[in-house]
């Protein structure tokens, strides 16, 4: 760390709470705070979060970064922000929020978005019409799960008409965040996306469109107005600054969602360089030159926070959460068998125990889709399974096969990906919780049959692309720095020998999908044919 360097405040407010860091303009990570933020869950697929409790978090882990005094305040140049995507934050004229955050894991609204979808003739659900003003104007259409913000709106304005009037801005979560820190209403070109009302086709020029509008049923002055990410949305308010131990004046950037984030944070800015993301959820991603959607995998390429250009964006439900559901409901389960306590670090062990187990699983196979999945398929129904157990496999397989079983899954979504792009990747970085694995990092190197850059601290991908934005808007760093300053930690080719046996369980794997969906439709579909959402635990 250079004591000559300048830092940015990044704050990372994920769906399990905010990660607050101090990162160079260069990208070096000083340090950072972490601070849980419940998640609510209803049984009719609801799921909320608390704005004050987001606020308070990054209060809270703001302070305690800075207060450390590793870097002056007055060398912490700018705040920039990155948070979960697809929610909504309804907020009255003087920026109070009216209700719980309705957060991106939110199916509520697929009932609502229906009324929308009316019209004839229909291509997969969508009225034929509707759904090429859709694409034409914004590369996709609002999701039939009921997941996106317009889903939640119109879902608000059904169910909840009073917090629907008294409305003066829905929000984004990181739109809200800045809210708070600058006392301004704005959204960015890339956080209004899912809105699916504003005409993206010029991605240094996105508008609100009447017409989507209209087809939306929302009025225009109930969305707040739009900036690019790396505008500067405005100071750090006076006594916001004061509290957190800011410099006044500090500047706060318009900021990005967590997925275009993590495309400019993982170093792979150059169009056509790809990267890989396995935390709660996963993704592949990579910048290119048009925009361009593929209805029929559920992806598009959509306005990126660096001007000018297109992300692809494409989402698989889950990915590391299928760790966390091994460890909480089949290692560590809380009931009468359990006769040990959970060791601290299960993720490092599951490393040490899939490493011993040979490629394959010893033929077992699991699917993840433990909460639907969205990419290559919109299937909102289909459930997770360990596949071909026998008495002879042991919780050492099972282990083996989630790791394996995100990766297959992750290998579904490439190909269409750079069938997309025209061209194959010649590698992709790894970034999110997930790239901490070794092995995790040979296995999709395997599976992939494509080299794998380890990203060093991976965890810090959306911190770091916050940061970068920051840096780039203020002058201090330009695009091409960010490859040459990105250190990656490890390296991982094929190994040839396992190619035969990953091809032959990936296509096992697809044929799985093709037998179990309609099963798994008729098991969780209601009556009205809407999807069932996986039971809450209480």
């Amino acid at each position: 760390m250079k004591r000559t360097d300048k830092y940015v405040l990044a704050v990372d407010l994920g769906t399990s709470g905010p990660k607050t860091a101090l990162v160079s303009v260069h990208g070096d990570v000083v340090d950072s705070e972490f601070q849980d933020t419940p998640v609510i869950l209803f049984p009719d697929g609801g799921a909320e979060q608390d704005p004050r409790g987001w606020w308070d978090a990054i209060r809270s882990t703001a302070r305690k970064v800075i207060g450390k005094n590793l870097v002056p305040p007055e060398d912490i140049v700018a705040v920039s922000v990155t948070t979960q995507w697809s929610g909504t934050v309804p907020v009255d004229r003087d920026g109070r929020h009216l209700m719980n955050g309705i957060i991106w894991m939110d199916c509520r609204g697929s009932e609502s978005v229906k009324d929308i979808l009316k019209g004839l003739p229909k291509i997969e659900g969508y009225p034929l019409f509707k759904l090429l003003t859709w694409l034409r104007l914004t590369g996709g259409a609002p999701a039939q799960s009921g997941k996106d913000p317009i889903c939640h709106i119109l879902w608000l304005k059904q169910n909840l008409p009073d917090i629907y009037r008294r409305t003066y801005k829905f929000l984004e979560p990181k739109d809200y965040i800045n809210l708070r820190l600058t006392g301004k209403f704005a959204a960015t070109y890339d956080s209004i996306l899912l809105h699916w009302v504003t005409d993206n086709r010029d991605p240094s020029h996105v508008v609100y469109n009447d017409r989507l509008l209209k087809m939306a049923g929302i009025e225009r002055e109930k969305l707040p107005d739009l900036i690019q990410a790396m505008d500067i949305l405005g100071p750090v308010q006076s006594e916001v600054a004061r509290e957190l131990g800011l410099r006044e004046g500090t500047p706060v950037i318009g900021g990005t969602p967590d997925v275009p984030s993590a495309g400019v944070g993982s170093g792979a800015v150059r169009d056509y360089e790809g990267h890989i993301y396995i935390g709660t959820s996963s993704w592949i991603s990579a910048h290119v030159p048009f925009k361009k959607t593929d209805l029929a995998h559920n992806f598009g390429s959509f306005p990126s926070p660096i001007p000018g250009r297109y992300l692809i964006l494409t989402e698989q439900e889950c990915a590391g959460k299928c760790l966390t559901w091994l460890r909480d409901n089949i290692l560590y389960h809380k009931d009468e068998l359990l006769l040990e306590e959970s060791v601290p670090d299960i993720y490092k062990v599951l490393d040490r125990i899939v490493a011993r187990v040979p490629p394959g699983a010893n033929r077992v196979l699991f699917t993840p889709w433990l909460y639907g999945e969205r990419s290559p398929v919109d299937d909102c129904t289909i459930r997770a399974s360990f596949f071909n157990l026998s008495l002879e496999n042991t919780r050492e397989d099972i282990a083996r096969a989630v790791f394996e079983g995100v990766a297959f899954n992750a290998r579904w979504l490439l190909a269409p990906v750079e069938k997309f792009m025209g061209r194959r990747f010649e590698y992709l970085n790894f970034i999110g919780g997930g790239a901490n694995s070794d092995i995790w990092s040979q296995i999709f190197a395997d599976v992939f049959d494509r080299k794998i850059r380890q990203v060093k601290d991976p965890i810090y991908a959306n911190a770091r692309g916050a940061a970068f934005l920051a840096s780039m808007a203020l002058k201090y760093i330009t695009l091409e720095d960010i490859p040459r300053t990105l250190q990656i930690k490890a390296e991982y080719t094929p190994n040839p020998d396992n190619r035969k046996l990953y091809d032959g369980l990936f296509n096992e794997f697809v044929n799985y999908y093709k037998t179990q969906r309609k099963a798994c439709a008729r098991m969780n579909k209601n009556a009205a044919g809407a999807c069932v959402p996986p039971p809450v635990s209480q």
